[in-house]
């Protein structure tokens, strides 16, 4: 009962993590974070757990970014900034996916669309320098 316990309370733990943060973490930003608390957690329990929630519909994938999958706990569509410099991935709480694109796309394809997500690439403040 108690290796369940252990078991589920890692992955409680990287759920509750990828939901609570803004950062948009690599699974290996996860295990470094979480290894603090759980020194028992392996880089393979990360992994195997981040492709079960993605299984799941519990977490997404942003895609790689500089070489690394990103993962959003946040599975409501929402529009991100990605800085093609430092890697940094910022949600655009001001702006909307518009459901509009999202059903021409859908006519356009002759498919259902059963998720849509919308980034903007380029170089953030910290990258550019002042604008």
């Amino acid at each position: 009962m108690e290796q369940n316990s252990k078991h589920f309370r890692k992955r409680d733990a990287i759920l509750s993590y990828l939901r609570h943060t803004d950062q948009h973490p690599s699974a290996e930003t996860v295990y470094a974070e979480l290894k603090k608390e759980i020194p028992d957690l392996s880089l393979g329990t990360v992994y195997r757990n981040i492709a079960l929630f993605k299984q799941q519909g519990l977490i997404q994938s942003l895609g790689t970014v500089n070489g690394v999958e990103r993962f959003d706990g946040t599975v409501v569509p929402h529009v991100h900034f990605v800085c093609s410099t430092c890697g940094e991935i910022v949600d655009l709480t001001e702006l909307n996916v518009p459901e509009l694109l999202c059903n021409k796309a859908a006519s356009e394809a002759g498919a259902v669309v059963e998720q849509c997500m919308l980034t903007f690439f380029g170089t953030c403040s910290k990258c550019s320098g002042p604008i």
